[in-house]
């Protein structure tokens, strides 16, 4: 019966699911098991850039949980995938050791730099990595916590919560740039080394990581398919459609988006920790409001609503971008927000409601022709 919830119904969602077993599959393959001097071969570069895909395909699942099911479109939600970005760049941080610039076990070089004398508090304990990853976790959701209970208990909703929300990203930019918080300032954190002890320079670490955030994004689709298709999903839809008459019927309306929200954090900050060791870098730069737009045009374009929509949306988009950038630079942001419009105008339930509409489409024809013949 469950099963049956899950996956049954769902066609598109075990069409990707099916696509990332494939892929965990074939990349390794063709990484390290084929010669470097084949075509077939799949360079560092290729295995990095699928794996930050993913890693943005996991950041456009949460969000497409809070705005396609709940109703909370989030215009800052890249400020909790710059905060697992953070806790994993402190760890990897701790991990350099004495094989920094300056040679200090104890603290990072930009700390050197700005001669400070001592290692901050809120730095101790990322040398160990299952406080790191309990930091992923707990960071973000904590602050979503805390910002969920105050804007819901007031019943912010709509455009108002979008601009909080992109207000929140904007004020935590403007501090991580400081070079008083400890973070790094504009640099940010890099110059990894390595991570539980394996170099991030080689093959086989590249892999693996891919691999990780392949296995994440999977269990991550069950679990929120588990949740959408739960009691719980099925309130969290109706306060979508109708927030005041589910709150009418008794249920605390607050609790649930609060719930949702909090989780839809975590995974984001899940996606920044994944993210970070794989590009080798994470600064202020990633809690830019422009940034969160973009990942609410990730969802648009794929298909809100649908958690499978949200996957394929943010692979397009990103690959879409990864092309514009190199060919023409200075036209992307054009192509972006004119991408934006179309799909707000002629597909507003993204590339998911077009194949949608042809399937729906093919057995009416066939019909038509049918009784006309």
């Amino acid at each position: 019966m469950l099963t049956q919830r899950l996956f049954t119904s769902d066609k598109g969602g075990m069409v990707i699911l099916g696509l990332l077993a494939l892929m965990a599959i074939v990349v390794p393959v063709l990484a390290l098991a084929v010669p470097a001097d084949s075509p077939l071969h799949l360079s560092t570069y290729s295995v990095t850039l699928l794996g930050k895909f993913l890693c943005y395909a996991l950041l456009a699942l949460s969000l497409d949980l809070i705005w396609g099911y709940a109703g909370i479109l989030s215009l800052g939600h890249g400020v909790f995938f710059a905060l697992g970005g953070y806790a994993m760049g402190m760890y990897l941080m701790r991990q350099i050791g004495t094989r920094g610039m300056y040679g200090n076990a104890e603290l990072p070089d930009f700390m050197v730099f700005l001669n400070w004398q001592e290692l901050p508090w809120y730095w101790h304990g990322f040398q160990h990595f299952p406080f790191a990853l309990l930091m992923i976790v707990l960071v973000p959701g904590l602050l979503a916590l805390v910002f969920g209970w105050l804007a819901f208990r007031s019943r912010v909703t709509g455009v108002y919560l979008s601009i909080i929300t992109q207000a929140l990203t904007f004020a935590l930019m403007l501090a991580f740039f400081r070079n008083e918080m400890g973070f790094g300032g504009n640099n940010g954190l890099t110059d990894f080394k390595d991570i539980l002890g394996y170099p991030l320079a080689a093959d086989g670490t590249r892999v693996t990581l891919f691999l990780a955030t392949t296995l994440l994004l999977g269990l991550a689709y069950i679990a929120c398919r588990f949740i959408v298709t739960s009691r719980l999903g099925r309130v969290v839809t109706a306060i979508r459609d109708a927030e005041s008459r589910t709150r009418f019927c008794g249920y605390k309306v607050e609790s649930y988006k609060l719930w949702v929200f909090v989780f839809s954090a975590m995974l984001a900050g899940v996606a920044g920790a994944l993210f970070v060791p794989q590009v080798g870098i994470i600064n202020p730069g990633e809690f830019a409001p422009l940034n969160s737009i973009e990942q609410v045009i990730w969802v648009a374009v794929g298909g809100r609503g649908t958690l499978y929509g949200a996957i394929v949306g943010a692979f397009s988009v990103n690959y879409a971008k990864t092309w514009f950038t190199s060919a023409y630079p200075e036209a992307w942001l054009f192509a972006l927000g004119a991408l934006f419009v179309l799909v707000t105008v002629f597909l507003p339930k993204g590339i998911v409601g077009l194949l949608r509409r042809r399937e729906k489409d093919v057995p009416v024809a066939a019909e038509l022709q049918e009784k006309s013949a």
